[in-house]
């Protein structure tokens, strides 16, 4: 396949945040029949061991340093931890090629990579690289365990040289050659925003860490940054497996996120508590003021006590009838028949039950008769004036009688 249809091409889809905060890619390439890479993901540890020593004998060296890398890695960041597990791998694969596992002369590469928070430590051997994406500059972490490397070092040869070199395949170190092989250890400070790339030499071999760069600048989601950056590798020739983890340093972001998450939750759940607080205190106010307020309405013609106020809510009455009385709405004044169709309030049960009352006089009062007082009255009167006439009556017939004695 061609490099243009190959080529990445920017999208919105692509132009968007990263879904993930890592991915990685593994593939045979174009040349090889077989995938003798293999990796590890399982933040905080990230790994990429590209084995050698041929067809069934590369694959499992890696296989075994993976395998035995993840089962020894520290849970947390720990250097010496991170190196003993790697001296095991080396162990472990000597044995391997001894006891018919795998065939003498299998070894692999190992880069180990732990990051944690905006902390990374890393483990070398053999030309499996790690680099850091850094304020958009890519930076080589490791150093090869190669004779390229060496040559360079020594200035016998140009970087560019070095690539095309027939030696170029040639490793200076590797697991399972040497019992006593240490991997070299780094200890790196990082930022979030950086981005950690860690990958066999079938990408940095096919493709300028200037491309690599571009990729990774481009491309904000680890796991497409990772298959773009093997699909290069690929599209350049893909002369040897490709292997690539990206993984995005998150630094402090992720456990900020968990606190503000932690206390937004908080949050609102007060706010919840405190609505709650407020909708029950307002509640039972509303529920104690309704059954203490009351007014005067009518039911059938009569006078009727009701607790609570002449109202709806809802489609819920906000008023309970206690009592329908004696008094009969025809016997009140005509203007406070007409107020009892809206209701009459007042201020408590009491206030009512005397509303009701003084109702009810008033309509006493008017029932009467016309006349009946003053008969009442002239019918006092009469029985004064005898009673007087009477008092008077021995005077006179005293005086008579001393008249008749004269």
């Amino acid at each position: 396949m061609s490099r243009d249809k190959r080529s990445y091409r920017s999208t919105q889809r692509t132009r968007r945040g990263a879904v993930t905060t890592f991915g990685s890619r593994t593939d045979v390439g174009c040349v090889r029949d077989h995938n003798e890479d293999s990796l590890v993901v399982a933040p905080p540890l990230f790994a990429v061991a590209d084995g050698m020593g041929g067809h069934a004998a590369g694959e499992v060296a890696s296989e075994i340093a993976v395998n035995v890398l993840a089962e020894l890695a520290p849970k947390d960041l720990d250097g010496a931890a991170l190196e003993h597990a790697v001296e095991e791998a080396n162990h472990e694969i000597i044995r391997a090629a001894r006891d018919g596992r795998g065939r003498e002369g299998m070894g692999t590469t190992l880069t180990a990579c732990m990051l944690e928070n905006e902390r990374l430590i890393i483990a070398q051997v053999g030309d499996s690289r790690a680099y850091l994406l850094h304020h958009g500059k890519l930076q080589q972490l490791t150093r090869d365990h190669s004779l390229m490397a060496d040559m360079v070092e020594a200035g016998q040869l140009t970087p560019e040289e070095a690539r095309h070199h027939p030696q170029r395949s040639v490793i200076t170190r590797a697991l399972g050659s040497d019992p006593n092989t240490r991997p070299d250890m780094y200890e790196i400070n990082v930022e979030t925003g950086d981005r950690l790339l860690v990958c066999s030499d079938g990408l940095s071999s096919m493709i300028e860490d200037e491309q690599i760069e571009a990729v990774m600048r481009r491309v904000p989601d680890p796991q497409r940054c990772a298959s773009q950056l093997v699909n290069e590798a690929i599209a350049a020739g893909g002369h040897d497996n490709v292997t690539v983890i990206v993984s995005n340093v998150t630094g402090f972001a992720e456990k900020r996120r968990r606190k503000l998450a932690r206390k937004t939750k908080f949050s609102v759940a007060l706010v919840l508590v405190l609505f709650l607080a407020i909708l029950g205190g307002g509640a039972w106010g509303v529920h104690t003021w309704l059954h203490t307020t009351a007014y005067l309405g009518e039911d059938n013609g009569k006078v009727a006590v009701y607790e609570g106020i002449p109202a709806d809510f809802l489609g819920m009455h906000l008023y309970k009838q206690q009592e329908v009385t004696d008094v009969s709405v025809d016997s009140l004044q005509p203007g406070t028949a007409s107020r009892l169709q809206e209701g009459i309030r007042v201020d408590n049960m009491d206030a009512a039950h005397n509303l009701v009352q003084q109702y009810r006089d008033e309509a006493a009062q008017r029932s009467k008769p016309e006349g009946s007082e003053q008969a009442a009255s002239t019918q006092a009167n009469g029985t004064a004036t005898t009673g007087d006439a009477a008092a008077n009556a021995p005077a006179v017939a005293s005086q008579t009688g001393a008249g008749t004695q004269r």
